[in-house]
């Protein structure tokens, strides 16, 4: 598990309840930058989320092997959703990210047990769309 990830887990546990921990997402949410303009199109949105999601894949400029994902959504709870998706994707290469057991990850920090069905579709059309840009990167490679 990635120090990041590791990070998250342990800011979970310290956390006594659910309620504190969305809180903590949204929190995580709220740090997001803002995308370019650009990237609020058709082009960039993901399918299958209730709210409006936009993800951009970009590579890292001190190593073009890595990847670096940005992403908004309409709604404050996606937005930190999207922030722990970006925790445990970017930075990594192309190969890591196909590679990653991300249902693994979410066991671990019991996330998908305590969100909607409908917010799980979405986090897992993220995921989708972000390890579908990794694929296509590693085809043009």
């Amino acid at each position: 598990m990635s120090e990041k990830i590791q990070e998250l887990k342990d800011t979970f546990e310290i956390l006594p309840d659910w309620e504190e921990r969305y809180g903590f997402i949204i929190d995580l949410g709220k740090k997001l930058e803002p995308l370019p303009k650009h990237a609020y199109s058709e082009e960039y949105k993901v399918r299958g989320c209730m709210s409006q999601v936009w993800l951009i894949a970009e590579a890292e400029e001190s190593d073009s092997s890595a990847m670096i994902f940005k992403g908004d959504s309409d709604a404050h709870i996606v937005r930190g959703l999207i922030a722990i998706l970006l925790l445990i994707f970017s930075g990594k290469t192309a190969q890591e990210i196909v590679d990653t057991d991300i249902k693994a990850i979410f066991e671990e920090l019991q996330l998908e047990q305590h969100i909607t069905m409908n917010r799980r579709n979405g986090l897992f059309s993220m995921v989708e769309t972000i390890q579908r840009l990794a694929a296509a990167r590693l085809a043009t490679a």
